[in-house]
């Protein structure tokens, strides 16, 4: 297994290419990288819309970094609708894999919920850790 870690850098038509392919053969590792890659425009134009579907594939696999910048986009509205609840689930099962960063941002949000959106969002959160992160929106 080959494991992607790319710094800030600029990135060469090589190494996306490189990154797509091992992304489309299902690596959760290049797929997070190539979501940072479109997110930061570093070898191709930025793309939310790639961003979204690269981190939510690695998110679904459990990296606890895409999990933590699909959070950051929901919490911000990048490229999707401005959600704290999504923030929540989002953090929320980064922060059960020990991601501090997570766990911090969830204690945040969680201020800014209403009691009855903090029900919801820890509902939700339950059953995306509990479905493997299948079930997560």
């Amino acid at each position: 297994m080959t494991i992607l870690l790319f710094s800030s850098a600029a990135y060469g038509q090589t190494e996306f290419d490189e990154t797509k392919l091992l992304a489309e053969q299902g690596n959760s590792f290049a797929q997070y990288n190539l979501g940072v890659m479109y997110e930061n425009g570093e070898g191709v134009s930025e793309n939310d819309a790639e961003t979204i579907k690269w981190f939510r594939l690695a998110a679904g696999k459990g990296n606890a970094s895409a999990q933590l910048n699909l959070g950051f986009m929901y919490f911000d509205g990048d490229g999707v609708p401005q959600n704290n609840v999504r923030a929540y689930v989002w953090w929320s099962v980064a922060a059960v894999q020990g991601h501090e960063n997570a766990k911090y941002n969830r204690g945040i949000v969680f201020e800014q919920l209403t009691p009855a959106l903090r029900g919801q969002a820890q509902q939700i959160a339950t059953k995306c850790f509990e479905s493997d992160y299948k079930d997560c929106e």
